[in-house]
C-alpha cells in the first residue's frame, strides 16, 4: 500500500563497511541478503495483494480469476521494483532501495468505475483508465517538480485521509462475510472470526519485537485462517485448481475500454501517487545519504508510469511507492538497493507461480475484514499525520480541509446523492477520493495561489 513518508533523521553510518562502496550500491553476502529481502517481502506482501483482492471481489471474479489477478499484481510489482532498483541507463529507475507495487490509493476510484460500468465491462473500463493514467505519468513526470506546489501536505493529507475513510466499508463488509446477498451475511460466526483476527494482530503488535511487529498483519491473517479451518470457513478450491506455473496472459480479462470520466478519476489519483512517490524518494535519499535530485525523481516517476501503463496488459493496477518499505530501510539501516532487487525478484517468482498466489485466496473474508480495519485505518492515520504538518493554525486551511473532507464523505454518507448527475459526473464525484482531491486542489489554488497573497501557508514543518 502506498503512503507518504515523513522526512527521517540521518541514520548512523554502517560500521561494517570496509570499502569505498556507497551503502546503496553494496552487494551483501547471501547470509545477510536473503533475510533482509524477506523483511521487505513481509512488510509489503499484504499491501500488494490488497488491490486485486478488493477489485476482484467487487467485480465478481471466481476463484480462478482471483488467482490470476493476484499473480499479475505480484508479477508487475516484481518487475517494477527490479526496474526501479537496477535502472536502465539514465531513462528509468532511481537506483535506490525503493519498492514499487499496486497502490491502495486507486482502489476507491476503481470501485466507483466498476459500479458505474455494465457487467462484463468493469475490468476493461478500469484497465483502460489505468493505462491512460500511466501515459499521463510518463508525460507529466519530467515536469512534476513544478507541480508539487499545487499538492502540498494540506492537499495530499486530505486525499490520503479520504483513502482510508472511504475504504473502511470494504473491511466492514468482509467482516460480515463478504457477500451481502448471502442469507448468513453478518452472522455472528463471521464477526467473531474478524474480531479474533483483529485481536491477534493487536497482540502481536503489542508484545512482538522487531521483525514480529513488522509482520503482525501477516501473522494475524495466518492465525485467523488457521482458526477458520475447523469451522469450514476456509475455501481450498482455488489452491486445488490453480496451475503450478503460468505467466499471466495478455488482456485475459478483456480488451481495455476508454471511458472519459474513468480516465479523469484515475489521472487525479495518479497525481496523488506521483506526489507520494516523490516524497518517498526524497525521504529515502535522506536515509541513504544519497540525496534525490530532480533527475532521480524523474527516473523514479518514469518507472511508475511504465509499470502503470504495462501493468493492465497482464492484469495490474496503478503502481507507486510503498512507504512501509522506506520504514524498513530506516529501521534496519540496510541500505543496499540489491536487497530490494532480490525482493523484487522474489515477487516475480511468486507471480509466475499462480499456485503460490492462490494461497492468499485461502484467507476467509472475515479474516481479511479484521486485518483490513487495521490496514485501511492506518492509511487514514497517515493522512492525519500529514495534515498535522500542514499549518492547521491558519483559518483558511481549516476551511479548506473541512470542505474537502465533507465533499469526500458525501458518497459514503449519502450513496444516492449524485444519482441525478450525468454518468461521467457520478464516476468522478461518486468517489470520495476524486471529489475530495478536486475540492482540495481548487481551494488551495483559491486561498494560496490566486491574487496577491504569497504566504506559503501550507509549507512543511522543518525537520
Amino acid at each position: 500500500m502506498a503512503q507518504p513518508a515523513t522526512r527521517p533523521a540521518h541514520p548512523a553510518p554502517d560500521t561494517h563497511l570496509t570499502s569505498d562502496v556507497h551503502p546503496v550500491d553494496e552487494k551483501l553476502p547471501l547470509a545477510r541478503l536473503v533475510p533482509a529481502a524477506l523483511q521487505h517481502i513481509a512488510a509489503m506482501y499484504a499491501g500488494v495483494v490488497t488491490p486485486p483482492l478488493i477489485i476482484g471481489q467487487a467485480v465478481g471474479l471466481d476463484a480462478g480469476g482471483m488467482t490470476r489477478l493476484i499473480a499479475a499484481s505480484l508479477l508487475i510489482a516484481g518487475l517494477a521494483t527490479i526496474l526501479q532498483t537496477v535502472g536502465v541507463a539514465n531513462f528509468a529507475g532511481n537506483r535506490l532501495p525503493f519498492v514499487n507495487a499496486a497502490s491502495s490509493a486507486g482502489i476507491a476510484p476503481m470501485l466507483a468505475i466498476a459500479e458505474t460500468s455494465a457487467p462484463g465491462t468493469q475490468l476493461p473500463a478500469i484497465y483502460g483508465a489505468v493505462m491512460v493514467a500511466g501515459v499521463f505519468c510518463l508525460l507529466v513526470g519530467p515536469f512534476f517538480g513544478r507541480l508539487l506546489r499545487f499538492f502540498p501536505p494540506l492537499v495530499t493529507g486530505v486525499v490520503i485521509t479520504l483513502i482510508g475513510v472511504t475504504l473502511m466499508p470494504v473491511p466492514v463488509s468482509w467482516a460480515q462475510g463478504g457477500d451481502a446477498t448471502a442469507a448468513d451475511f453478518g452472522a455472528m460466526k463471521y464477526l467473531a472470526l474478524a474480531g479474533f483476527t483483529l485481536v491477534v494482530i493487536l497482540l502481536f503488535q503489542r508484545f512482538g519485537r522487531g521483525f514480529v511487529q513488522q509482520i503482525a498483519l501477516l501473522l494475524g491473517l495466518f492465525t485467523g485462517t488457521l482458526a477458520a479451518i475447523p469451522f469450514g470457513m476456509a475455501d481450498f478450491s482455488a489452491l486445488r485448481e490453480a496451475p503450478v506455473a503460468a505467466l499471466p496472459a495478455p488482456f485475459a480479462f478483456g480488451a481495455p475500454e476508454f471511458q472519459p470520466a474513468a480516465i479523469l478519476s484515475l489521472c487525479i489519483v495518479m497525481l496523488v501517487l506521483m506526489t507520494e512517490s516523490s516524497a518517498g524518494m526524497l525521504a529515502l535519499g535522506e536515509i541513504c545519504d544519497r540525496r534525490s535530485d530532480g533527475r532521480t525523481i524523474t527516473r523514479g516517476l518514469r518507472t511508475d508510469g511504465i509499470a502503470t501503463l504495462v501493468g493492465p496488459v497482464f492484469g495490474g493496477f496503478p503502481t507507486s511507492a510503498f512507504a512501509q518499505n522506506v520504514g524498513v530501510v530506516s529501521l534496519t539501516r540496510v541500505r543496499s538497493r540489491y536487497v530490494v532487487a532480490v525482493a523484487g525478484a522474489t515477487l516475480l517468482v511468486l507471480g509466475a507461480f499462480p499456485v503460490l498466489g492462490a494461497v492468499v485466496s485461502l484467507v476467509p473474508m472475515p479474516v481479511l475484514g479484521g486485518a483490513g480495519i487495521v490496514l485501511f485505518g492506518s492509511i487514514a492515520v497517515s493522512g492525519i499525520r500529514t495534515l498535522s504538518e500542514a499549518g492547521l493554525d491558519d483559518s483558511s486551511n481549516i476551511i479548506l480541509v473541512a470542505v474537502a473532507l465533507g465533499a469526500g464523505i458525501i458518497p459514503l454518507a449519502a450513496p444516492t446523492f449524485y444519482a441525478g448527475f450525468p454518468a461521467w459526473a457520478q464516476t468522478v464525484l461518486g468517489s470520495g477520493i476524486s471529489a475530495g482531491a478536486l475540492v482540495a486542489v481548487s481551494l488551495n489554488l483559491f486561498f494560496h495561489h490566486l491574487g496577491t497573497r504569497s504566504r506559503p501557508a501550507v509549507a512543511l514543518k522543518s525537520s
